[in-house]
């Protein structure tokens, strides 16, 4: 069986291995001239916490996020299995027992026992939440391991191509699976972009060992560690279907949240800026859909790397076997149902 994939982000790229895995031949055709030109992927926080996840989104994130915990592991050695941190300064300390409500699979730690984890936050958090079975990745270097990976396995990957992904039927010689997040909102209405955007810093005078969230009524943070000093910084949320460039008050509140953590923070060098456009529908749930002859998985809102592995497989599935699966194909009608 021969599939063409559209979109090498990481919903297309996990898409193209799982099948290539099974025996399919896959090409995968991406507009950008190369792994992360186009998409938002390249600038993902990289966290598999569906846990964490779990306090503000439905249940289906957790079930599926934990899912791709193993799939990652199996997939990229560069997977760290070192659990979440989230922590609250003494004015929000109430934030950690609204997020405990929400969600489950966590212990408390009181001030010693975050030393003991992070030695770097020795005495600055009284109280955290440690999610022990959530993990992390560096997602530039997961791409690209799956994009070799995905050689390895013969697949062809051919960049600079615009596959017109409002138009799929145009490629209807063999089966297509459609990964263009919000490129493809003219053939899914119910898409819409949310923007985020990130700092990478680097600094020599502070190391942690897992993602630090950070709980404030307003501003929520992340601190991603990337290794060699580096650190991920993030996200806003803003309703936007345009990336644009960051904002100075967006900038000013990240850089403010992450000194508050650590002062090492206001010495650090700032190595990038970026925003990404997350594709999303209504109810910030992916789906896999059939429209216009073509399979579409999309929507994965804010939690691309920890669902992608868990969508793949199931489209695999739904392609080679016309499984169909409820949790994540709310919309299908018998109309929907029928490849062309």
């Amino acid at each position: 069986m021969h599939v063409r994939i559209i979109g090498a982000g990481v919903a297309g790229l996990t898409c193209a291995v799982e099948l290539a895995e099974r025996g399919v031949a896959v090409e995968v055709l991406e507009r950008g001239a190369q792994l992360g030109a186009a998409g938002c992927s390249w600038f993902a926080g990289g966290m598999l916490a569906p846990w964490c996840e779990r306090e503000r989104a439905e249940s289906l994130v957790a079930v599926l996020g934990a899912e791709g915990i193993g799939w990652w592991r199996a997939h990229f050695a560069g997977t760290e299995l070192r659990g979440s941190l989230v922590v609250a300064h003494e004015r929000d300390v109430r934030e950690l027992q609204r997020f405990a409500s929400r969600t489950e699979h966590f212990e408390w730690l009181e001030s010693a026992a975050i030393a003991a984890l992070e030695p770097d936050l020795a005495g600055r958090f009284a109280r955290a939440l440690f999610f022990p079975d959530e993990a992390h990745l560096n997602p530039r270097a997961a791409l690209v391991a799956l994009a070799e990976r995905f050689a390895g396995l013969g697949g062809r990957l051919r960049f600079g191509v615009d596959a017109a992904p409002a138009q799929p039927g145009a490629l209807s010689d063999v089966p297509v699976i459609s990964c263009t997040g919000l490129a493809a909102r003219d053939v899914l209405t119910g898409l819409r972009g949310v923007a985020g955007e990130m700092l990478l810093l680097r600094t020599r005078e502070l190391c942690l060992s897992r993602p630090i969230r950070v709980l404030h009524p307003r501003l929520p943070l992340y601190i991603v560690p990337r290794g060699d000093g580096l650190f991920m910084v993030g996200a806003t949320m803003i309703e936007s279907d345009s990336a644009g460039r960051i904002s100075a008050r967006s900038m000013l509140e990240l850089l403010s949240a992450a000194y508050a953590v650590h002062p090492a923070f206001g010495e650090a060098e700032i190595v990038e800026i970026g925003t990404g456009v997350r594709p999303a529908f209504a109810d910030n749930l992916p789906r896999i859909l059939r429209e216009e002859g073509a399979l579409y998985v999309n929507g994965l809102y804010r939690h691309g790397f920890l669902l992608a592995p868990a969508l793949a497989r199931r489209a695999a599935d739904v392609l080679l076997h016309d499984q169909f699966f409820p949790e994540v194909m709310l919309d299908e009608n018998p109309r929907q149902r029928c490849l062309a």
